[in-house]
Parts: C-alpha cells; sequence; structure tokens
C-alpha cells in the first residue's frame, strides 16, 4: 500500500491489532451534481499525513492502532461495491475494531447497514447523521441505493435516525420524516441557537439509542469551509460548530462506527485537508467515549 491514514506518524497496524479499521470506499455512482468523489478517500488520506498526533481535549488516538484496508473494489454496479465495502465493516467487527469508512458519495452508508441489524438488537444503536440534505427519498433517478435515498434505507431497516445540520427539502424527505418520527436540529435552528441558549446545550432526545454510528457528509459543514463536495452549500456548520455538536451530541454514549463522505476534491487543497482532521477527530472522540 502506498499510503496510509497518518501514514508520516503511525505505521498501518495489523487489522488484528487495530482499534480503528479505516475503509476508503471511493464509490461514485449516483452522483447527481459534480462529481469528484471516487477521489475523495486518497485525496483526504494524502491530506492526513500533515496532521499532529494529538486531539485537542481527546488525546492520542493514533496510539489505539490505526489499520487502513485496501479500498473496496468500485469497478461493479452499486450493490456489488456496497456487498464489498459491507464484508469489510463486518470484518471490523469480527476484529473487535471500529469501521471508519471514508467516501465517496454518501450510498457508502449502506454498507454499514447490515452491521447495525445484525451486530446489535433492533433498538440498541442509532445513526446521527450531519448532512446539507436529509436523503429520504424512496428512490432517486430509478435507484433506491441512491447518495439521496440512504437514510431512507436506514429507517426502513429499523435504526432510529437523528438529523443535523439539514438545510435542503424536498415534500418526500418531509413527509419521510413524519412517517417515521425522525428528530433533528436544522441549519436554521442551529442558527438561531448559536446566538440564543447556545449549541453546548443541545442533547440528543431522551430514548434516543445509547450506542451511535454517526455519518458526516461534509456538505454539512459551510461551503465557504468545504467547497469540494458535489453540491457546497450556504448556511451550514462552522468547523466549532461541528466539533461542539460532535462532542456535546455523543456525551454518555459509544460510538461503534461512522463514515466521512462526499468529499470531492477540487483544486484548493484545504478541503480534504478538513475532512482528514475531521475524521482523526472523530476517531480521538470515539476512543474517549467507548473507554
Amino acid at each position: 500500500m502506498e499510503h496510509w491514514f497518518l501514514d508520516s506518524e503511525f505505521p498501518n497496524s495489523e487489522p488484528e491489532k487495530a482499534y480503528f479499521h479505516i475503509i476508503p470506499f471511493p464509490l461514485e455512482e449516483t452522483v447527481s451534481y459534480m462529481g469528484g468523489t471516487s477521489q475523495g478517500p486518497k485525496a483526504l488520506i494524502d491530506a492526513s499525513s500533515q496532521l499532529e498526533q494529538l486531539v485537542e481535549g481527546f488525546g492520542n488516538p493514533g496510539l489505539l492502532g490505526m489499520h487502513t484496508t485496501q479500498a473496496v473494489d468500485c469497478s461493479g454496479d452499486s450493490e456489488s461495491s456496497i456487498e464489498k465495502a459491507s464484508e469489510a465493516v463486518q470484518l471490523a467487527s469480527k476484529f473487535g475494531a471500529i469501521p471508519v469508512m471514508l467516501g465517496g458519495e454518501h450510498s457508502v452508508t449502506n454498507a454499514a447497514i447490515p452491521f447495525l441489524t445484525e451486530s446489535f438488537e433492533k433498538g440498541e444503536v442509532g445513526v446521527l447523521q450531519f448532512d446539507a440534505h436529509m436523503d429520504l427519498r424512496d428512490t432517486y433517478e430509478d435507484s433506491k441505493l441512491s447518495h439521496a435515498c440512504v437514510m431512507r434505507r436506514v429507517v426502513e431497516s429499523g435504526i432510529p435516525l437523528f438529523q443535523v445540520g439539514i438545510r435542503n427539502y424536498s415534500e418526500e424527505d418531509l413527509q419521510a420524516r413524519e412517517t417515521y418520527g425522525i428528530k433533528y436540529f436544522d441549519a436554521s435552528m442551529l442558527y438561531k441557537q448559536k446566538y440564543t441558549g447556545g449549541l453546548d446545550v443541545l442533547k440528543l432526545p431522551q430514548g434516543f439509542p445509547n450506542k451511535l454510528y454517526i455519518t458526516f457528509d461534509v456538505d454539512g459543514l459551510d461551503a465557504a469551509l468545504m467547497s469540494a463536495t458535489g453540491t457546497p452549500d450556504p448556511g451550514g456548520l462552522s468547523w466549532w460548530d461541528a466539533i461542539t455538536l460532535l462532542t456535546n451530541l455523543t456525551q454518555g454514549r459509544t460510538i461503534v462506527g461512522f463514515d466521512v463522505v462526499e468529499l470531492a476534491p477540487n483544486t484548493l487543497h484545504h478541503a480534504p485537508y478538513t475532512a482528514s482532521k475531521l475524521t482523526y477527530f472523530m476517531m480521538g472522540l470515539t476512543g474517549e467515549r467507548n473507554s
């Protein structure tokens, strides 16, 4: 393997000894606007060589052991690619490791659903989604595996869902949110909350599962911070908004896995670095929450 996550600081741990299995999943099959997600995992991993070992407030997660797998083969259709990624996630679980998928379009999260439904009791784990879009359509452009449908597949599987940072809506999305009783902190609410009670008072609702899988679509960040994504959208989260919400919403809970998706590198190098730093922060957060 030419490069692995944070290879400037740490060896690529053996899979059976690593706390994190980092799974590059360069899926680009159903993107509907600007392309480039197939290059996202490589750009994120390359940028990780510039990270420091320490995560402020969360120690040195690299010391827990990180194993970067070979990239998932996406030469087939979406279904076969997702199946291969799901096998990599299940292998991480078999080794007792935390799966960390790097996307690739948001359809990547489909690969985590078998892990969440087969490894845990129903209602034991919930999905915490950071995103500019709900992704709750039943089908989109004739695909049920589209990036625009991935959270619909999650809730159809009986997995509780909480959404953060949403600021784009369709009638179908809103109806699904109501049908499945999905709770949320939308972007407009978060903006107002910053200047009233503050973001640090927000918590997940009572009764939401104590075990979390986090999916972070980088378009949940504001377009000024994250331009390298298919739909860089105004009105999103700042860096410290994201860090505050990740920290507070996971308090008292454990994290069973996560993904960072929709990075589509452009000529500006700050975006892959930002996505890489976000990924490493989430490793630090996971290590602390699960200790």
